[in-house]
């Protein structure tokens, strides 16, 4: 995994968190920062990143990406293109 997978994993998981603190969280945590966070992060991956992970992003299928990046993609639920 490279330096910029682990930093989007990072803010995967703290985005995952986030959102699931969101029932109970007072006040309610903003989201935003976290997901411009990624979009920047997923800017930055280069050309020859796993096609997947790409897709997964780019779709804002945070949990596919998250468990791609730890190595837990078959538990994904496969979605409706069969990513």
């Amino acid at each position: 995994m490279t330096d910029l997978e682990r930093s989007i994993l990072k803010s995967l998981v703290e985005l995952d968190k986030a959102a699931k603190a969101m029932a109970t969280a007072k006040p309610k945590p903003d989201l935003f920062p976290m997901l411009a966070r990624l979009d920047e992060l997923t800017s930055r991956l280069p050309k020859d990143t796993a096609a997947d992970l790409v897709h997964y992003l780019h779709r804002k299928s945070y949990e596919k990406a998250r468990l791609w990046l730890e190595g837990r993609d078959a538990e994904d639920k496969r979605g409706h293109c069969a990513h």
